[in-house]
């Protein structure tokens, strides 16, 4: 009997989360601690307030260019809670859906989404 790869298939260059444990999130062979935001193209640290206080300047990363995301992701940690309602209006106002989750169901749905080549990026807060 032949083994069967189910290693995702990652276009060249696209930002793939493949683990996050104890604050660290493993992202295309590079460990990051702490919160991160994650689009296809690149992964930065982000200095995330608690859901609660999230703003939408908090979200100023993924702004630019207008229409480079559709989706965000947000992951809440353990749980899903969620942001402000203000914090959803203004997103989408900008052209953005916001969907809270908790954070490991936000890398596994990231990961499927980008490799459907959708505009998607992930706000991750990491699990304790």
């Amino acid at each position: 009997m032949s083994s069967l790869d189910i290693t995702p298939l990652v276009p060249q260059g696209r930002q793939f989360i493949q683990s996050y444990r104890g604050g660290i999130f493993r992202i295309t062979e590079v460990d990051y601690k702490g919160p991160v935001l994650v689009t296809p193209e690149h992964t930065m640290l982000w200095a995330a307030p608690e859901i609660a206080d999230l703003t939408f300047e908090d979200f100023a990363p993924l702004l630019e260019p207008q229409g480079a995301v559709q989706i965000v992701l947000l992951g809440c940690g353990a749980r899903m809670a969620l942001p402000p309602p203000v914090l959803r209006a203004r997103l989408r106002e900008a052209g953005i859906v916001l969907e809270p989750m908790d954070t490991g169901a936000a890398c596994r749905t990231y990961n499927v989404l980008m490799g459907e080549d959708r505009r998607v990026a992930a706000a991750l807060l990491p699990l304790p």
